[in-house]
């Protein structure tokens, strides 16, 4: 069974954001590998030092071959070192893995297919 590992940003580190909510569809977006046969996991991480040290865990977990870099990471322009950091951090520690780009939340299964 394929294995991908979807990398965005932590709900609860957004301000004006309904956390809950967008949780939720990032959970229902976790389950939706399940239907396509993809075993899956999430990785939450927030702009500060915690960031490494999460995302090393969550690479290190297994050998993963696809992680998908969530959009809301990627085009936010303040998040454009963070952004950086996550991919040399997947060449680094996920070297056998293809890197994948969702557009939103509810995308990341195609994202991921497009390099399974």
């Amino acid at each position: 069974m394929p294995s991908v590992l979807v990398v965005g940003y932590d709900p609860q580190a957004i301000p004006g954001v309904d956390a809950q909510a967008l949780r939720g569809a990032l959970d229902r977006e976790l389950a939706r590998f399940g239907e396509h046969g993809i075993d899956a996991a999430m990785a939450l991480v927030v702009f500060d030092e915690s960031a490494e040290p999460t995302l090393v865990a969550s690479l290190a977990e297994r050998p993963w071959d696809v992680v998908v870099v969530g959009g809301g990471i990627r085009k936010t322009e303040q998040l454009l070192p963070l952004f950086e950091q996550i991919v040399n951090l997947i060449r680094r520690h996920a070297p056998q893995a293809a890197i994948a780009f969702n557009t939103s939340g509810g995308d990341s299964v195609e994202a991921a297919q497009r390099r399974l």
